[in-house]
């Protein structure tokens, strides 16, 4: 049986995963004041200028319930759908991707669809579409899947450092007074996905370096077991600088493999140039 895997844009995903799972992403929607995108139109390079050129940072928007009608509908109705959404705590994507599940199978009532909230984003989505393919590769059945994945979504740790404040400042998801406190103290925040899929502030750290090692000092905290598990991570225009901060995590952690790529506009939207992401499954 072949299960259609789906996502959102509010997912980052490295593009060999994305070919050979022949994975579907229904984009969302940035608005800026001088036009409107979603997020499959926008180039980073020109994305990241038009920030700083403009001082702004785009609003985002869901996917609307008839966006994901249509793209349920362009699957073969023999197939069925599993649809990764970018967690309920931060968009309204999941209840338009429940949304538009609903209105087809009003139609066609043999569909099969299941829409997980992954309670992550970015990395955290990746981690979870490898994690599926692995198990449709053991012959799991869709129930099976589901079932597992549910149980994997819970079991996901995300964490993220920031190196720069500026787009919380900008997008006014921090105080200017706040921020420019932060910035002279050269302040670095890590972060993490709570429970309910929602950001938290774990710690504020002072310096590059000091955050960076604090960041990866807390896979630690999350996990023992790491022979059988993946990381996976983004970084926000900065792959230098991701891949020595991966090759650090796994010179101290021993994870089996590793996925890494870039932060889409819409991640970029929040984390800035220079954030780092990492996803991967704490012990049971």
């Amino acid at each position: 049986m072949t299960i259609q895997l789906m996502t959102d844009s509010g997912a980052d995903i490295p593009q060999h995963l994305i070919d050979s799972l022949s994975v579907k992403i229904v984009p969302l929607y940035l608005h800026f004041s001088d036009g409107h995108y979603n997020t499959d139109e926008v180039n980073l390079n020109s994305f990241y200028q038009k920030i700083r050129d403009l001082k702004e940072l785009p609003r985002s928007a869901a996917p609307s319930p008839n966006d994901f009608y249509e793209a349920y509908k362009e699957i073969d109705p023999e197939h069925p759908i599993v649809m990764f959404s970018i967690s309920k705590g931060l968009s309204s994507t999941y209840e338009n991707a429940v949304a538009g599940k609903n209105l087809l199978l009003e139609e066609e009532p043999n569909r099969k669809i299941e829409v997980i909230n992954t309670k992550t984003a970015s990395c955290g989505v990746s981690l979870l579409l490898h994690e599926a393919d692995s198990k449709l590769k053991e012959g799991y059945s869709l129930e099976q899947l589901v079932q597992h994945l549910h149980e994997r979504v819970e079991q996901t740790t995300t964490l993220f450092v920031l190196k720069t404040l500026e787009n919380l400042v900008i997008g006014g998801r921090l105080d200017k007074v706040k921020g420019k406190i932060a910035k002279t103290l050269n302040i670095r925040l890590l972060m993490r996905a709570s429970e309910e899929g929602t950001i938290e502030v774990l710690e504020r750290v002072r310096g590059d370096k000091k955050s960076v090692r604090r960041f990866i000092d807390q896979i630690g905290e999350y996990t023992k077991n790491f022979e059988d598990k993946i990381i996976s991570m983004t970084h926000g225009n900065d792959e230098n600088r991701a891949k020595q901060i991966l090759s650090e995590i796994r010179s101290k952690y021993a994870f089996k493999d590793a996925l890494l790529t870039e932060t889409g506009p819409l991640i970029s939207t929040y984390g800035g140039e220079g954030a780092i992401v990492i996803a991967f499954f704490r012990d049971k």
